[in-house]
């Protein structure tokens, strides 16, 4: 395919990088298998373990002179980084939609994201302030700086290959740091045609090698990267179950880590909302990627007013839905990532009719023509209560249960009774309702909003959720301050040196 020839990604590929050279290791062969048609798409060689600590070695040399660059000088780097991202769009749109599923207008999405990311970055470059405060002590100055941490270890998921990763990475750069990526088994090829489009850069703004690392490989390798204490920060992005894992380890050596996890995400449908355009972001929210976005619209409480008026619009709207070939820009859904999480929508199901749920739209994997993969599924809707242990978890499927509520107090309640936190969403014309949802008594989430969906972001806003979604915060706003270190300076001008608090020290 054009585009595998265009990122220079070849049948086999070495799978360990510092940036601007390839490393030999003598770790497994990953297989990368398309989704879209089952047929696997070329082999990358894993990291083992000497080869994971000559990374590390490399980086932290990295360290000690990137962290000297001016950060504007940092940020031209990311700046011609975003443009070769502009060059680069259509070929690694095309090979995120090809290896992990989601359309090709995602797949584009998600590199724009990347080019989003590097924006904001190269302002941000410019902007990494501190604050200046007064001394309770006469003739001294207080104020903070912020320094960079050193290497951050980033461990991505399979469903945003490359964007979440940007995320973290143009930000951590324009801040000082270093970075060491494991993209995810699942998608390996995306993550190396980021690597060699960044080394074209790299290379023309003689960037010191470490700066860019990549290592490959499956969970021994995030436990490497979560264990290491040579990394002081470590963001993880995925399952809860993996979170848990990483935050403990992390935190048994003091260090930070950045938690980015499962997501069980609600809609509340309002008898004053707007149906029809309510509808657009439910289905979207619900079926886009398949299904498979942290942010994917799992759950929808509908006021028992319009709860059967705007059930038959959803029923109405999944008929239309045009499943296959993500490449093909006709199509609305396209594959699961892989058989397991086939087996798991499947399993999904059966647990919910077996704890009482009615689907109004059935589910099951789709076979035949142009379905070879056999990781193709139909996206269904069933009608559940709040009592049902399915409903608490997370399936990343399209899976979408119903749900009636009386009045505003229930839904919220309906809302926030899961273990996760991530996004959430009202769609409502009444003010009160919608003041109430975004208010403290509202909704418990970290992303919360009034008539979109649950589904994606914008870069200038900070990304993350509360409870088992870990607590993180990626992107936007002030995100840039997990990846630095706060320093508090005190300096003394005048000629005598008083103590704080008027303690009195004479010698």
């Amino acid at each position: 395919m054009d585009f595998l020839s265009t990122l220079k990604i070849s049948a086999t590929n070495r799978g360990v990088s510092t940036g601007l050279i390839w490393l030999d290791s003598n770790g497994e062969n990953i297989t990368s298998f398309s989704p879209v048609d089952g047929k696997e798409i070329a082999a990358v060689t894993a990291t083992d373990r000497s080869t994971y600590d000559v990374v590390l070695t490399k980086a932290q040399q990295a360290f000690v002179e990137w962290r000297m660059w001016p950060s504007p000088k940092r940020g031209e780097v990311v700046r011609q980084i975003g443009e070769a991202l502009r060059q680069y769009k259509e070929p690694l749109g095309k090979l995120v939609s090809y290896e992990m599923g989601k359309s090709l207008q995602e797949g584009y999405g998600e590199v724009q994201e990347m080019i989003d990311i590097c924006d904001f970055a190269v302002g941000l470059s410019r902007q990494l302030h501190g604050l200046t405060m007064h001394s309770e002590r006469p003739g001294h100055r207080m104020y903070e700086q912020w320094h960079p941490l050193g290497v951050v270890g980033i461990i991505s998921a399979f469903n945003f290959p490359v964007a979440v990763w940007s995320w973290n990475t143009m930000l951590a750069w324009v801040c000082g740091d270093v970075c060491v990526w494991k993209p995810s088994e699942k998608t390996p090829l995306c993550g190396i045609a980021c690597q060699k489009i960044i080394a074209e850069v790299f290379e023309r703004n003689n960037v010191p090698e470490g700066v860019s690392c990549m290592v490959q490989g499956g969970r021994e390798v995030g436990e490497w990267l979560a264990n290491d204490g040579r990394i002081p920060l470590v963001s993880a992005t995925g399952s809860t179950r993996m979170g848990k894992a990483v935050g403990a380890a992390v935190g048994a050596r003091l260090g930070r880590s950045l938690l980015e996890l499962g997501g069980n995400n609600a809609i509340i449908i309002s008898q004053d909302a707007d149906l029809e355009m309510a509808l657009v972001g439910c289905v979207f929210g619900a079926v886009g990627t398949a299904g498979q976005r942290c942010t994917s619209t799992r759950r929808l409480i509908i006021h028992e007013s319009v709860y059967d008026s705007f059930k038959q619009k959803l029923v109405n709207a999944y008929k239309q839905l045009r499943i296959g070939d993500p490449l093909n820009e006709n199509n609305h859904v396209g594959p699961l990532i892989d058989k397991d999480a086939v087996n798991a929508y499947l399993k999904t199901i059966e647990d919910c009719k077996a704890q009482g749920g009615n689907f109004v739209v059935e589910g099951g994997v789709l076979e035949g023509a142009g379905f070879e993969s056999g990781c193709y599924v139909k996206p269904c809707i069933a009608e559940a209560n709040k009592e049902m242990q399915v409903v608490q978890h997370e399936t990343f499927a399209p899976i979408l249960y119903l749900m009636k509520y009386k009045d505003l107090d229930e839904a919220i309640a309906i809302q926030n009774g899961v273990p996760q936190g991530l996004s959430s969403s009202i769609m409502t014309l009444n003010l009160r309702e919608a003041e109430k949802f975004l208010s403290s008594e509202g909704s418990d989430c970290g992303i919360a909003n009034v008539n979109i969906g649950t589904s994606g972001a914008e870069i200038g806003g900070a990304f993350g959720g509360e409870k088992e979604t870990g607590g993180g915060r990626e992107s936007g706003s002030d995100a840039w301050r997990i990846y630095m270190r706060r320093q508090t300076n005190t300096i003394n001008y005048s000629n005598k040196l008083p103590l704080a608090q008027g303690i009195k020290f004479d010698l």
